[in-house]
């Protein structure tokens, strides 16, 4: 079963050598919220998704760069469109980085090593990513370096959707799984709560994606900020 997937998804770590098989339909990874049916799954409708889909819904033959890692259910709604996916542990490569100690994640050795063990693909290579809530736990050193390598690594006009809290006065943020259940709709898991490096206004994420062609919002009623970029 999973040797079809293998040519379809890549791990962290830039090839076979790091590739994880992806777990079967309805598990997920151990210590995922999705695993075991034990966390609360909220089903709700994503105005980011339906926005992000709708532009490439009509094409075939994409590469999708999805940074929440392996997910099952990702890997094969995303494949059955006819598109190719990639998948990076984004937060799990973060920890084994810069581990927990290390707020100020300004290390430039790390800081490039972070970049290649995640980012490390050609120029103009993906025609979309999925960067879900990642971007919130960067610092602002190791942030502007990850923002300026999406924007080599995505063609132009490609877009990206992110996820941001709204309140930008909280001293923890919700650590959420995303999971595609249809264009429009997502499946979302809370499994703990994570010291937000730096939380974001309308403004101040304008200012983050400046060198982007647009930014376009949509607020939740969790009290999340939808962020749909085009490059």
């Amino acid at each position: 079963m999973l040797g079809p997937l293998k040519d379809l998804f890549r791990g962290g770590r830039g090839g076979p050598q790091g590739y994880t098989p992806a777990p079967p339909p309805g598990a997920a990874r151990p210590g995922s919220a999705f695993s075991n049916g034990s966390a609360n799954i909220e089903t709700r409708p994503s105005r980011g998704l339906e926005a992000f889909f709708g532009q490439i819904r009509d094409q075939v033959g994409l590469t999708i760069l999805d940074l929440g890692g392996a997910s099952q259910k990702n890997i094969t709604f995303i494949t059955e469109l006819g598109h190719r996916l990639y998948s990076e542990d984004f937060l799990a490569i973060l920890r084994e980085t810069f581990g927990e100690d290390d707020p100020e994640q300004s290390n430039p050795g790390r800081i490039d090593y972070f970049l290649k063990q995640t980012l490390d693909y050609p120029e103009g290579h993906f025609d979309g990513v999925l960067i879900w809530d990642v971007l919130e736990y960067l610092s602002p050193v190791l942030l502007n370096a990850v923002i300026e390598r999406l924007h080599h690594v995505v063609s132009p006009r490609s877009y990206m959707l992110a996820v941001f809290h709204s309140d930008d006065k909280l001293q923890g943020v919700p650590n959420y799984s995303f999971r595609i259940a249809d264009l429009g709709t997502l499946e979302i898991a809370q499994h703990g709560q994570r010291k937000p490096a730096q939380l974001f206004n309308n403004r101040s994420l304008e200012k983050l994606f400046g060198n982007f062609d647009s930014v376009k919002f949509f607020l939740t009623r969790e009290r999340l900020r939808e962020v749909i970029i085009k490059a």
